[in-house]
């Protein structure tokens, strides 16, 4: 093992038992209020067959106007549970989900959606890598609604590989308007894209709702991030499985959004598993919504970072509890929190207990010069809590911390921590207050050899 040299813009401390470098204990109820707050979701108990609406799942009919038509019985009920029997359904354009409306994939049913852009018109409100526009419809998309859940067995299949992931290429130019707006503060309703302007959608998206429920389905071929929840709020994800290998295929990223469970999901993700946001640099930081109260537990992490916070986080982030995960396949990197100095914001109160990683480049990094660029609104980095954290192997760092030398990373404590190799063990640059609780990187040192 290799362990470099420690720069010396970092103050460090190793600790096993002192009473001044103490860990600070977080509040032990703090997970079961943020559950306990969250509630459980109220489904309807008013049934509606996919099937009566004229579905046939065959995988060559529409099922777009079904769908349509199964939505509009919800609302004129008051509510409603679309049963998707087993089959293979073609839906040439986007589901629009009502209030109190819930989408139950039976055991075999597949939703598998069209390729043609233009049957994802018009544009509707969303927002894409953190600035809020207008684009094309996300392929399921919930806005402004209540009591919303996409449950069973069933899968949906963005199409993606065949559909809009090939604009991936082609996305630059509206990209950069994008941030160009943003940072201009264009009024969001002149931010038009859409046609020509390749931005690819959300295979789900979640706008401005309240009490969600995902819960049992497999997810996999996302045009973008797979399940997006913007400005949401009481959420729960539990039991999804993912197998999403196109490019940005996140799995669960929550922005803006607060009190939030995502329980035992199986995560095969080419992207980030979990990736919190809260916008994007002057925008993220005008509209001020941060993300909060986030539960992250029992989940198989597989794919390119486990949890991830940032780089889009103006707002900022904060209560973030991961607890009594594992990797159960390949990751990049374990835990990721990444800014740069255009963002602003803070990310605090991060609480890692009970994680585990087999072979990754890096085990746990933060940084706050993402990419290495940005100025004028340092990232505020403090008091994140690591305990009972196990890598088996890191091909690059074990702990890597960088911080802003404006604006150091400060109070990052460690408990009962193990990497059993890694390149390099620790890195620490523009640091404060890194404190070291039974921390062993690389082989344990025992009883010293005798004198000879």
């Amino acid at each position: 093992m290799k362990i470099l040299s420690l720069l010396f813009c970092c103050t460090l401390f190793y600790c096993c038992h002192s009473d001044v470098q103490k860990k600070p204990t977080p509040l032990k109820n703090s997970i079961e209020e943020i559950v306990k707050q969250i509630g459980n979701p109220h489904l309807s108990t008013t049934f509606i067959n996919l099937t009566d609406y004229g579905a046939v799942g065959d995988s060559l009919i529409d099922n777009k106007p079904a769908f349509d038509k199964a939505m509009q019985a919800c609302q004129e009920k008051g509510g409603g549970r679309i049963i998707v029997p087993a089959g293979v359904y073609l839906i040439n354009g986007p589901i629009h989900m009502v209030d109190n409306s819930c989408i139950d994939l039976q055991k075999g049913a597949k939703l598998v959606f069209g390729t043609h852009a233009e049957d994802y018109l018009p544009v509707v409100p969303t927002s894409w890598e953190g600035t809020l526009l207008y684009n094309y419809s996300p392929l399921i998309y919930a806005y402004k609604v209540k009591n919303v859940a996409i449950i069973g067995e069933g899968t949906i299949d963005g199409n993606g590989k065949d559909g809009f992931s090939q604009w991936y290429d082609k996305q630059k130019p509206a990209q950069r308007k994008t941030r160009e707006m943003n940072h201009q503060d264009t009024p969001v309703e002149e931010r038009i894209f859409g046609s020509g302007y390749f931005l690819r959608p959300q295979l789900i998206q979640f706008y401005q709702c309240q009490n969600i429920l995902v819960e049992g389905v497999t997810i996999a071929n996302s045009p973008f991030w797979c399940v997006h929840f913007l400005k949401s709020e009481n959420i729960i994800a539990r039991k999804v499985k993912f197998n999403a290998f196109n490019k940005n295929n996140d799995g669960f990223d929550p922005e803006y959004s607060k009190n939030i469970l995502i329980e035992d999901i199986d995560f095969n993700n080419a992207d980030d598993n979990v990736a919190i946001k809260a916008g994007r640099d002057h925008e993220g930081r005008k509209i001020g919504i941060s993300s909060a109260n986030i539960v992250i537990r029992n989940c198989r992490f597989k794919g390119l970072h486990g949890v991830a916070i940032g780089s889009e986080m103006s707002a900022g982030v904060e209560n973030v509890y991961v607890e009594n995960c594992a990797a159960s396949g390949y990751c990049k990197r374990g835990i990721y929190l990444k800014s740069n100095p255009d963002r602003g914001g803070f990310i605090r109160n991060i609480h890692i207990d009970n994680v585990r990683f087999g072979e990754v480049e890096d085990a746990l990094f933060i940084t706050s010069y993402y990419h290495g660029e940005g100025k004028g609104y340092a990232t505020d980095i403090h008091n994140i809590f690591v305990s009972n954290f196990y890598c088996k192997r890191a091909s690059n760092a074990g702990l890597a911390i960088q911080g802003f030398p404006t604006k150091k990373v400060r109070d990052i404590h460690f408990s009962n921590t193990k990497i059993d190799s890694c390149k390099t063990a620790i890195s620490l640059s523009h640091t404060e207050n890194i404190v070291f609780n039974d921390v062993i990187i690389g082989e344990e040192i025992k009883v010293p050899s005798a004198v000879k």
